[in-house]
């Protein structure tokens, strides 16, 4: 916005000269163009010389600056070199003066700071010309400071809000990891050990276990599609669905006669949950699923493995197996149907169960580690036991990613017969 063209829409009291400092030792010239630029509508101050101006500067910086090239003491130059020194939140438009001869220094004073340049004498017509342009710079700057004002602003409420929704997530990571109550337990014929580490503050993993009268241990593994506030909320309604504290609401539990409570078989609770998915959640979840129930007195397990990876069972003399066929992730196939597996834990035996964030690591050459990766560091800790597997294997598979966090939420259980 020019003083010619001032916006209709701003109220007056709101309208104001620009302030423009006249610099030159000749006090004819001074006059001249103080006189011209009044009459053009800017608010106009003078000054001798270079040091004079300068001190002007440092109370009050005005908006335009003319200023005369060769004066005593300090010259055009030198001043405009101090000017742009100067501590300011605005822009300062520099326009200097110069004759002929100085014409051809015009670099040297565009390096010392100067905008714009005009040739002494001073023609009316190129000065208001020149002023226009630094006005034009003068208003784009005032608009680019407001914007930028307005996102700090922006970025401030951003910041708080993230700040909040933060602190939120870490009293949620704290109440998922609530959710593992237990990390290990030793049953006397069995152990078993889990961990669980969200990629982020919370996860779409949940590791558990839920006794099975008498002498009967269920336990199971789950994988929520993504790794988010949504997933975490899905590992919580499951984690319900799957409760050790209250039988009755377990879906893999059941009570049969006498009103014993025994172990729903874990390929009819896959496709139960399916349905579930299906029919009453409506979401654009999914999930995998190892569920099984296993005799802690013979070793003998039943199992699903709904679209988990395959468990690896170590067996006593170092051998590894993988177990399974994979089947259909649920709540992504309607009327999907499951197979059971069924295998025989012999004493010494061990078996793995683990989410794909522990095979999906980077291995540092441009591929993952695999189910081969993971099976090479899990004969390499044949001796290590318990929970010290786990911490070991996590740890192992931080020092694969480089240090960083893992990329998907890992999790994992251990049972030792």
């Amino acid at each position: 916005m020019t003083r010619n063209a001032i916006d209709k829409t701003t109220p007056p009291e709101q309208v104001r000269a620009r302030r423009v400092l006249v610099v030159d030792d000749n006090p004819l010239q001074r006059r001249v163009l103080g006189s011209y630029l009044r009459g053009l509508g800017y608010a106009v101050e003078t000054a001798a010389g270079g040091a004079e101006a300068l001190e002007i500067c440092r109370c009050d910086p005005p908006e335009l600056v003319i200023s005369d090239w060769m004066m005593p003491g300090m010259d055009g130059l030198a001043f405009c070199r101090a000017f742009r020194a100067l501590a300011r939140d605005d822009y300062g438009y520099f326009l200097l003066l110069t004759s002929k001869g100085e014409k051809a220094n015009v670099a040297e004073g565009l390096d010392s700071g100067a905008d714009d340049f005009l040739t002494k004498p001073v023609s009316a017509d190129e000065l208001r010309a020149r002023l226009t342009a630094g006005e034009r710079i003068l208003d784009m700057q005032r608009q680019l400071r407001e914007k930028n004002l307005l996102l700090v602003e922006a970025l401030a409420q951003l910041q708080a809000v993230h700040d909040s929704i933060d602190s939120d997530l870490v009293e949620a990571r704290k109440l998922q990891q609530s959710l593992v109550r237990e990390r290990f337990r030793d049953f006397g014929s069995a152990r078993l050990a889990l961990t669980l580490c969200p990629a982020g503050r919370v996860g779409g993993d949940l590791v558990g276990f839920f006794p099975i009268w008498p002498d009967r241990l269920g336990l199971f593994a789950i994988d929520v599609s993504g790794h988010g506030i949504s997933s975490a909320l899905m590992t919580a309604r499951l984690a319900g669905l799957l409760s050790s504290a209250i039988p009755e609401r377990n879906v893999a539990l059941t009570r049969g006669a006498g009103g014993r409570i025994e172990a729903v078989p874990p390929a009819e609770v896959a496709a139960g949950l399916n349905r579930l998915m299906q029919e009453e959640m409506e979401v654009e979840h999914y999930f995998t699923l190892f569920l099984a129930a296993c005799d802690l007195r013979t070793g003998e397990m039943r199992a699903v493995q709904a679209g988990h990876p395959h468990p690896l069972l170590q067996r006593g003399d170092g051998r590894i197996e993988v177990i399974g066929r994979g089947g259909l992730p649920i709540g992504l196939i309607p009327d999907a149907t499951y197979e059971e597996i069924a295998l025989t834990l012999a004493p010494g035996d061990r078996l793995l169960v683990m989410s794909d964030g522990m095979t999906e690591i980077p291995d540092g050459a441009g591929g993952l580690l695999g189910e081969a990766g993971l099976t090479r560091m899990l004969g390499e800790l044949a001796a290590t036991r318990g929970p010290a597997l786990l911490e070991t294997l996590v740890w192992q598979l931080r020092e694969a990613n480089g240090g960083r966090d893992f990329p998907d939420d890992v999790s994992a259980i251990v049972l030792e017969f």
